[in-house]
C-alpha cells in the first residue's frame, strides 16, 4: 500500500517541502532509508543523516533548519517523534483492516457475531460462542464452545481459547497462546500413581489486555482464573489455575505464576520471575528479573534474588557476593598466620 506525502501530511496536519506527490510504502531508520520508504530525524545527533538518507519522505520537527540541500521530501510537524508513533499506529490498522470469512472455516451452531468480522483460513469456531464487532481472528485458530469475545479483539494466527473463557474488549492474544487448557491438578495415589483432579472453572480476560505469543493461562480448577483490565503479559508465561492478575500489572518474557496466587496492580514483574502458590503479592510491587518468589510481598515492595528480598539490600549484598572468594583466601591466610 502506498502514501503520498500529501497523504501522511493530511494525517499528521504537517506542512509539505518538496515533491507533495513522493510516494512510499515502507518505513525505515533514517540512516537505511531507501527510495519508497518513510522516515522520521527526532534526535538532533542524527541531523547528518537526513542529508545523505535515499528514504523519499523524512517527518521533522518544524524547528528543523536545513543547513544544506536535501533530496528528501520533508513533512514538517510539531514533533516529530509523536507524528512517527501516530503513522505508525495508523499504519498498524490499515494492515490489519480484514473482513470476511475465508474458506474452509467451521463455524458450529447458534454463533452470533458482529459487524467488521475477519475469521481466517482453517479456523474453527464452536458451539454458542458470541462474538463482537470488528473481531480479527487469523488462520488456524481455534474458538472453543460457549466463549465470549467482546469488541475489536485480534487474536493472531494459532491461537487457541479453550470452552468457556471470557475475552473482553480491545484485547490482543498473538500467535501460539493457550487461553483456558487445563490447571495442573492431580492427587497422589497410594500406588505412587496419580488421579486427575477435573478443571472445571473458566478464564475470564477483561479489558485492554495483551498477551504475547507461546504463553498460557490455566482455566480455573473451580471459579476462574482472572486477568483484570489493562494487563500487558509477555511472550512464553504460565499462568496457572485461579491465579489472579489485577489491573496495568506488566509482565516480562518465561515468568510463570503457580496455582492460587493472587498479584494486585500497577505491577511490574521482570522476565524468568518464577512464583509459587497461593500467595498475595501486593498493588504497586517491583519485582526484578530471575528473581524466585516464595512469600507474600507488601503494597509498594522491590524484590530481587532468589529467595528475593529487598532490593536495596540485595544490591548492598552483592559487593559482598562477587568478592566472597577473595574474602575467603584472605580468612584463609589469616589463619595461617594466626598459625
Amino acid at each position: 500500500m502506498k502514501f503520498t506525502a500529501t497523504q501522511i501530511a493530511s494525517i499528521l496536519e504537517g506542512d509539505v517541502v518538496g515533491n507533495p506527490n513522493a510516494e512510499v510504502y515502507k518505513l525505515s531508520k533514517i540512516e537505511e532509508g531507501s527510495e519508497g520508504s518513510l522516515t522520521f530525524l527526532a534526535n538532533p545527533k542524527y541531523n547528518n543523516y537526513i542529508y545523505s538518507t535515499n528514504a523519499s519522505i523524512a517527518i521533522v520537527n518544524k524547528t528543523f533548519i536545513p543547513e544544506f540541500d536535501l533530496s528528501v521530501t520533508l513533512i514538517r510537524v510539531e514533533d516529530a517523534y509523536k507524528s512517527f508513533s501516530k503513522l505508525l499506529e495508523y499504519y498498524n490498522q490499515v494492515k490489519l483492516m480484514k473482513s470476511g470469512i475465508e474458506q474452509p472455516t467451521v463455524i458450529s451452531d447458534e454463533v452470533t457475531y458482529g459487524d467488521g468480522l475477519y475469521l481466517g483460513s482453517f479456523s474453527y469456531i464452536g458451539k454458542n460462542v458470541k462474538i463482537g464487532k470488528n473481531v480479527k481472528i487469523y488462520p488456524n485458530s481455534f474458538i472453543g464452545d460457549n466463549v465470549t469475545i467482546g469488541d475489536n479483539c485480534i487474536f493472531f494466527a494459532g491461537v487457541r481459547i479453550y470452552s468457556e473463557s471470557e475475552i473482553g474488549n480491545n484485547c490482543t492474544i498473538h500467535s501460539g497462546t493457550i487461553i483456558g487448557s487445563d490447571g495442573f491438578g492431580f492427587a497422589p495415589k497410594p500406588d505412587g500413581t496419580y488421579d486427575k483432579v477435573p478443571q472445571i472453572g473458566n478464564v475470564i480476560i477483561e479489558d485492554n489486555v495483551e498477551i504475547g505469543s507461546c504463553s498460557t493461562i490455566d482455566r480455573a480448577t473451580l471459579g476462574s482464573t482472572i486477568i483484570r483490565k489493562g494487563v500487558k503479559l509477555d511472550n512464553q508465561i504460565q499462568v496457572a489455575h485461579n491465579v489472579e492478575i489485577g489491573e496495568n500489572t506488566v509482565i516480562a518474557a518465561q515468568t510463570g505464576i503457580a496455582g492460587s496466587t493472587k498479584i494486585g496492580k500497577n505491577c511490574l514483574i521482570g522476565g524468568q520471575v518464577g512464583i509459587a502458590g497461593h500467595l498475595v503479592i501486593g498493588d504497586s510491587v517491583r519485582i526484578q528479573a530471575q528473581s524466585g518468589i516464595g512469600k507474600n510481598l507488601k503494597e509498594g515492595e522491590t524484590v530481587q534474588g532468589s529467595p528475593a528480598f529487598n532490593y536495596g539490600d540485595f544490591s548492598k549484598s552483592y559487593v559482598h557476593f562477587k568478592n566472597l572468594p577473595k574474602l575467603i583466601n584472605d580468612l584463609e591466610q589469616i589463619k595461617k598466620d594466626i598459625k
